[in-house]
């Protein structure tokens, strides 16, 4: 038995897979998703229309003004949003803390839309996403915020929902998840709009 030759071996097979796997393949990878998908690789990043990045259309962002569509409530970080701290509450379903937040965010959805006390809240409203950025609302969520949007952007209902609609993402491959309104894509394009009637 010959220690040093085995140790050589296990040294200089140490270094090749370090290579490969640590070097090649990501390089290979990386050339591969930038050639064949650029902005996926980049990040989806979301431009406005003098070019600055704005944000991700992977990556939600908070939008508290009533001309805005607002996002799914978010329990990334201390103030929510925070990319850094992404992640759910961990709350269950039985949990007070839980409950108790989604009776609050739940009144405060009715009352930001107007809408009377009896009407059912989407889920994507009241509850955060096991990420906390989710970047898309459903369209329950989209409809029911229309009213608001237009009255504070002094256009017509039917003008937002065609923004939304046009904004509407299909189920994944046709069959996975139910359609969804990417919330910062959307909001770009009422920013366009607003600017065009200025």
């Amino acid at each position: 038995m010959n220690l040093p030759r085995q140790l050589l071996t296990a040294f200089l097979v140490i270094v090749v897979l370090t290579v490969l796997t640590g070097l090649v393949y990501p390089l290979a990878m990386t050339g591969i998703a930038q050639a064949l998908f650029p902005g996926r690789a980049d990040g989806s990043l979301v431009h406005d229309n003098k070019g600055n990045t704005v944000g991700s259309s992977l990556i939600g962002q908070n939008f508290a003004g009533p001309q805005y569509f607002h996002p799914r409530p978010s329990a990334a970080g201390s103030n929510g949003y925070d990319a850094t701290s992404s992640g759910a509450s961990n709350l269950g379903p039985t949990n007070q803390k839980l409950i108790n937040a989604v009776a609050e965010r739940a009144a405060a959805y009715r009352k930001e839309n107007g809408l009377a006390a009896d009407v059912p809240v989407p889920v994507d409203a009241v509850t955060a996403s096991a990420s906390g950025l989710d970047p898309d609302i459903s369209l329950a969520n989209a409809d029911l915020q229309v009213a608001r949007v237009s009255a504070a952007r002094r256009i017509s209902p039917d003008a937002v929902r065609a923004l939304v609609k046009e904004h509407t993402h299909g189920r994944t491959l046709g069959i996975f998840g139910e359609p969804r309104v990417n919330v910062l894509e959307l909001n770009m394009a009422l920013d366009d709009v607003a600017e065009t009637l200025q």
